[in-house]
């Protein structure tokens, strides 16, 4: 019996629903609209391994800028795994972000196997699990306004602050997701922070949740909850290097799911990490 010839490949648009739907299976919860801003983020930034005619593993690999990747959505398909198909997706994934600052949120399981590639631990990210207020207000913030109100290259600025570098496809893309809201927190005519709810396969989640101080972090947080119907799951994803962070979740009576390794090949990207109360996403960074 002949053997089935194994190719890696560009993923399409169309592709990346297969990833998001095994990401799914896997327990990522992902959200319902991410595949469009994933694909607007680097629409080159995408791979499949492929036997014979059948998708069989997954992975991203975006690039961001000239310097900065992010690797993530590697999966195999469990009935081939164990036989290097997702090794070779790997290594090809890697090779494209060649020379540039990469990260990924790895399972913790997986860590060592990442230190082979260079990878190094930076901090964990944990994602808590709460639930929605639908009260749709937030007593006492009336600084808190819809982004769309808020010029886009204001909210640029703010993000590149927070984020290691430009991704504007991807932000015009992300708070526009139908079902979701992305909300400002405006202080003195400026952008003090900014954060967006989204649908996914489970409840909604929340990310990003930036803010210059702890207050208006949990202003922003409390005012998405309100945005969704009570008792509805909602996650979020805390970056535990920044232990206020991690306070205002368990202050607010979320409970820890599970945890990520955020890892990089070099330096830990120089970022304002006491304004970094929610990641983005665990996929795409």
């Amino acid at each position: 019996m002949t053997e089935k010839p194994y190719s890696i490949e560009p993923m399409s648009r169309g592709d990346l629903d297969i990833a998001t739907s095994w990401a799914d299976l896997e327990g990522w919860n992902p959200g319902l609209h991410d595949a469009d801003c994933f694909h607007a983020a680097d629409p080159t930034g995408f791979f499949k391994g492929v036997l014979g005619d059948e998708v069989i593993a997954t992975i991203s690999a975006v690039k961001y800028g000239g310097s900065f990747g992010f690797i993530g959505l590697y999966i195999v398909k469990p009935e081939y795994r164990g036989h290097g198909y997702g090794l070779k997706l790997w290594k090809a994934a890697l090779d494209t972000l060649k020379g540039r600052n990469i990260g990924l949120d790895g399972v913790l399981a997986q860590q060592e196997s990442y230190k082979k590639f260079g990878f190094q631990f930076s901090y964990l990210d944990t994602r808590y699990e709460g639930m929605g207020t639908g009260n749709g207000s937030a007593p006492g913030h009336e600084d808190i306004v819809d982004l769309s109100k808020v010029p886009f290259e204001i909210l640029l600025a703010y993000d590149q602050s927070c984020f290691p570098c430009d991704r504007t496809p991807f932000l015009r893309c992300w708070i526009q997701q139908p079902g979701g809201a992305a909300l400002g927190i405006l202080q003195h005519d400026e952008l003090a922070g900014y954060g967006v709810i989204r649908p996914a396969r489970n409840g909604y989640k929340i990310g990003p949740l930036f803010a210059d101080a702890s207050s208006q972090a949990e202003a922003l947080l409390t005012a998405l909850t309100s945005r969704v119907a009570s008792g509805a799951p909602i996650y979020l994803d805390v970056p535990k290097i920044n232990p206020a962070a991690v306070a205002l979740a368990e202050k607010h009576g979320m409970k820890p799911v599970f945890e990520t390794a955020r890892m990089y090949t070099q330096t830990r990207p120089d970022l304002p990490y006491a304004h970094l109360f929610g990641v983005t996403t665990l996929e795409l960074g």
